[in-house]
């Protein structure tokens, strides 16, 4: 039975409560990723931030403001105002058909993974992709 810390990725880049909506779309666009966990300074878990959830929040490219203006912004918003909390999280030890079966039914883009309340990786859409390239490469040999 394969279980996520197979599979998850384990070096997550996250941000803090105190980061602002500005740190935190430039780290999403440096490292091309959708998700973004927020912890606190012991690596406890406190939520999560999405690309989804960043457009709810800034202001819209067809707004008649500046870049600066824009800027200071998103500078302004912190991102505890914007993360959401009410997100499920997974073990290490789940299987992943179990976990991929929870994404699906809560069409979740990924899975925050914790031991207690300290986030240990995280486990995305691209991880299943990664696994079923895998299956497909070892079916065609």
């Amino acid at each position: 039975m394969l279980t996520i810390q197979e599979v998850m990725t384990d070096s997550v880049y996250t941000i803090k409560p105190t980061d602002t909506v500005h740190d935190v779309k430039q780290l999403m666009e440096l490292v091309k990723i959708r998700h973004t966990p927020v912890v606190d300074s012991d690596g406890r878990f406190c939520g999560l931030v999405t690309s989804r959830d960043l457009l709810a929040f800034t202001v819209s490219t067809l707004a008649n403001i500046s870049d600066e203006v824009k800027t200071e912004i998103d500078q302004s918003i912190l991102v505890k105002d914007v993360m959401r909390t009410d997100i499920i999280c997974a073990r290490p030890d789940l299987p992943v058909v179990e976990a991929g079966e929870l994404m699906l039914s809560l069409k979740y883009g990924c899975l925050p993974v914790l031991v207690g309340d300290v986030l240990v990786g995280i486990l995305t859409e691209a991880d299943f992709i990664k696994i079923t390239l895998n299956l497909l490469k070892e079916d065609e040999e």
